[in-house]
């Protein structure tokens, strides 16, 4: 039976493919994709704790296809794991073709079959979304309707179920959202300074309740109303969201009900910018499964508040959402120091300081099922996370440039990872990033990184070299060094180098990676250490 499946996609894919190329070729349509493939093969390093697993090699592969020719699009999605790389949940395992859909689009109405992603609002009901560093896809499978029936005003219905690996989650979705944009509705403001956009969303789920013990709701609804004023430089948007009682293994399955609001404003005028965002989040984990876990089966997303950090030390000790409860702010300012100023020099000056500080919620338990109270205003006591962190970027003369970063963080590893015995870490880190362009293609790079805490597994060190020759080559070499271990002083010794024509890129690497956890917007996966060659290659047509 797994033949004959695994023989009919071969077939479907095969045969859309020449179809739809057939279709291109004759001027008929508009044909275009990409593919990824993402290889590793692995090399015990008990040092570092490597081992190999039994396939001794893993790869991730990922290929688009689309066609679209008048109101009609089709697409599908291929994704091959054999196996999986580590890091990667074992259910991403064989291939199929996960992602298929055809799309119908005029001026006023779309209408989706077969799978989409959609977001309403900032996401805090609904957000169906993929991210391959991630690991993450919760893709709806169904139909979705979207109608544009008068200027300003815009609706999308749908229903479905999400994706789980190459199969679907037990439940059934089920969304409403309505956005108008007051200018464009009423002719009276059309020209006015100020602008005005209100929505609001309705989700539901459905799954059977088969629970010997609980007698659990199987229809959960969740309603958020939103805003958004802007005027000039200034723009204010806050959404509230509010979900019914749903019992579920996150929150231990008791009865009491979430809700969630997010608050960010932002001005801009020349060389300023000022941005800050408030969040409060109680009980708002909302899955089409209940007794999922990790990042399986989420029907909504809730966003974190806190700065994402690229360079590889200040990424060290990123910041998870915790859905069940935590209240925070970031704010930032950006300024750029004109050009010929004390401060600004020749080249003009970027600086831009972030704070962010995510809280515990106060609450107080309760008998029976509702499991706590939380004081809405109320800040707990438990810190999760604090981020200040400065950056400078400075362009020095027409070959030179760097940037330069100070972070200290404060991130309790116990909520953030859901371990135990960690406690808070205190970190500082410290980057200097200099670049020297000593001829017009040829770039030369040197990046030096501390982290200084006397928690955790100590300091680090971090170096990198890296020669560009655009626009094609490029080459670098990098250690990470944990010399503040008292257990063992490791070295993460790492080299790769890429190459680059038009929308073909590969990129070739050999190394270790350290043991951590990798996140995105919040949402996050644990990383495994590893050790061994890689490859990635990527296309586009």
């Amino acid at each position: 039976m797994r033949f004959i499946k695994s023989l009919t996609i071969k077939i479907v894919i095969i045969m859309i493919f020449i179809s739809t190329y057939t279709f291109a070729q004759n001027n008929e349509g508009q044909f275009h994709g990409n593919f990824q493939v993402d290889a590793q093969v692995y090399r015990n390093d008990s040092a570092i704790g490597a081992t190999v697993p039994p396939e001794k090699m893993g790869l991730n592969s990922y290929a688009n296809f689309n066609y679209t020719k008048g109101n009609f699009t089709a697409g599908l999605r291929y994704e091959g794991y054999m196996n999986a790389l580590l890091g990667y949940d074992d259910e991403y395992d064989g291939i199929g073709v996960p992602f298929r859909f055809i799309t119908y689009q005029t001026d006023e109405l779309e209408v989706t079959v077969g799978n989409f992603y959609e977001q309403f609002g900032n996401g805090l009901i609904f957000r169906s979304y993929e991210d391959k560093a991630l690991g993450y896809d919760n893709a709806m499978d169904g139909i979705k309707i979207k109608y544009n029936p008068f200027p300003g005003l815009y609706l999308k219905g749908f229903t479905g179920k999400q994706r789980s690996y190459f199969s679907q989650g037990p439940g059934i979705v089920r969304g409403l959202d309505g956005e108008l944009f007051i200018n464009d509705f009423f002719n009276a403001l059309s020209n006015s300074r100020s602008q005005f956009i209100i929505g609001g969303s309705f989700i539901s789920k459905f799954q059977k309740d088969e629970d010997p013990l609980f007698n659990l709701p199987e229809n959960v609804g969740s309603f958020a109303g939103r805003a958004t004023y802007i005027r000039g430089g200034f723009n204010l948007s806050a959404e509230y969201a509010y979900k019914y009682p749903d019992p579920s293994a996150d929150n231990g399955f008791i009865t009491k009900y979430g809700d969630a609001v997010l608050i960010n404003a932002t001005y801009s005028a020349k060389g300023l910018g000022v941005y800050l965002s408030i969040k409060r989040v109680d009980n708002m984990s909302f899955r089409s499964d209940r007794t999922a876990t990790l990042n399986n089966l989420q029907i909504n997303y809730i966003p974190a508040i806190t700065k994402n950090h690229t360079y590889s030390l200040a990424a060290m000790y990123p910041y998870a959402t915790q859905p069940n409860g935590e209240i925070g702010l970031q704010g930032e300012i950006i300024y750029n120091f004109p050009k010929e100023t004390t401060l600004g020099g020749a080249y003009g000056t970027n600086i831009s300081v972030n704070f962010s500080r995510i809280n515990s919620l106060k609450t107080t338990k309760t008998a029976g099922h509702s499991g706590y109270t939380s004081d809405y205003l109320g800040i707990g006591d438990e810190l999760y996370f604090q981020d200040i962190n400065v950056k400078i970027h400075k362009k020095i003369s027409s070959k030179w440039k760097a940037e330069l970063n100070y972070l200290n963080i404060i991130y309790n590893k116990d909520v953030i990872q859901g371990l135990a015995g960690y406690g808070t870490i205190h970190a500082n880190i410290a980057i200097a990033d200099v670049t020297y362009k000593f001829k017009p293609k040829h770039t030369f790079r040197v990046e030096l990184q501390g982290l200084f805490t006397e928690q955790d597994h100590g300091n680090w060190a971090m170096g990198l070299l890296e020669y560009t020759l655009a626009p094609r080559w490029f080459v670098n070499i990098s250690d990470q060094y944990n010399y503040g271990n008292k257990e063992d002083q490791l070295h993460y010794f790492n080299v790769a180098a890429g190459y680059k024509k038009g929308a073909n890129r590969i990129q070739l690497g050999y190394g270790r990676q350290r043991e951590g956890i990798v996140c995105i917007g919040g949402v996050c996966r644990s990383v495994p250490a590893a050790s061994g060659f890689n490859i990635s290659i990527t296309s586009s047509f």
